[in-house]
């Protein structure tokens, strides 16, 4: 059976005026192309709808069935069309990103803040969440958007939004901080402290050491924070990426440039292949590169 959008409204006009001249008129067609359209509905539908007189047209019982039908189906339509412009307008929606936990707090606050301005009614979630996890909740479909950091992603449709410097962090009173730049073999030291092997920050360093890490000596935390307070204690150094140094704005504490170019932590927008982003996603992407550049 093939009746479109128009043979539907075709009818509901013809059963609401009970006259085929004003139910043409009303669908911009000669009465001729009108009456043809309603047979082939019949046709179609295999039942005469109407009943026929020389002054009145009347709903057939099938026709009184088929029009609560016909009018369901129309109002259907009309929602579904509405919450389609609705989306598209960026009135409703949603739309999640996960992003390292260093990007989640340097970068996000203003991005949300601005989207949320734009666009009122499009709920944002955010899950603050170390690379693998990003990565894993980007590939179960729970986020449309991951923001990680790393180059082997050919999993994943990446763009890099930054290549990030390192610096070395340290107190002042540590022979180091009053260096201009240091290199990264100048801070490797008995003294140094990582971050856990689990790390984008560890794991992008350990390529660059390669062997000549060595073993580690100084403390190994998992968490920025306590890396931050140890420094502060005089405990030892750390070499961390830009947008990690707000955890070290404390009194007492530097950060250095280390002037080493190869060492860069790229941060990418990690998205998956072959599946478009909603329009809600593509604006806070939007968002998220023009927070990048800036």
């Amino acid at each position: 059976m093939n009746i479109s959008t128009r043979d539907l409204e075709a009818f509901l006009a013809l059963a609401q005026t009970q006259h085929f001249t004003r139910a043409a008129e009303r669908c911009h067609l000669s009465q001729s192309a009108f009456s043809q359209k309603i047979s082939r509905i019949e046709a179609a539908a295999g039942v005469r709808l109407f009943e026929r007189s020389t002054r009145l047209v009347t709903l057939t019982p099938e026709g009184e069935v088929f029009v609560e039908e016909a009018r369901r189906i129309r109002n259907d339509m009309r929602q579904a069309l509405t919450g389609l412009q609705d989306l598209a307008q960026r009135r409703v929606g949603r739309v999640a990103v996960a992003a390292l936990p260093s990007v989640a707090a340097e970068w996000m606050p203003s991005v949300i803040a601005r989207y949320r301005a734009a666009n009122p009614r499009i709920k944002v979630e955010l899950f603050d969440t170390l690379a693998a996890n990003g990565l894993s909740m980007l590939r179960d479909g729970r986020v449309d958007i991951a923001i990680t950091a790393g180059e082997e992603l050919q999993e994943f449709d990446c763009q890099v939004l930054r290549q990030e410097k390192y610096f070395l962090v340290c107190r002042d009173d540590h022979p180091l901080a009053s260096r201009r730049s240091v290199t990264l073999a100048q801070a490797m030291g008995p003294d140094m402290m990582h971050l856990a092997r689990t790390s984008s920050v560890r794991q992008n360093l350990q390529v660059q050491l390669g062997a000549s890490e060595g073993p580690v000596d100084g403390l190994e935390v998992e968490h920025l924070a306590t890396l931050s307070a140890l420094v502060a204690q005089g405990l030892g150094v750390s070499v961390v990426p830009e947008l990690t140094l707000f955890h070290f704005r404390r009194d007492r504490l530097r950060a250095v440039p280390v002037r080493d170019p190869q060492l860069r932590r790229p941060i990418v927008l990690a998205r998956l292949k072959g599946k478009a982003l909603s329009i809600a996603a593509q604006a806070m992407v939007l968002e998220v590169v023009a927070q990048a550049r800036g």
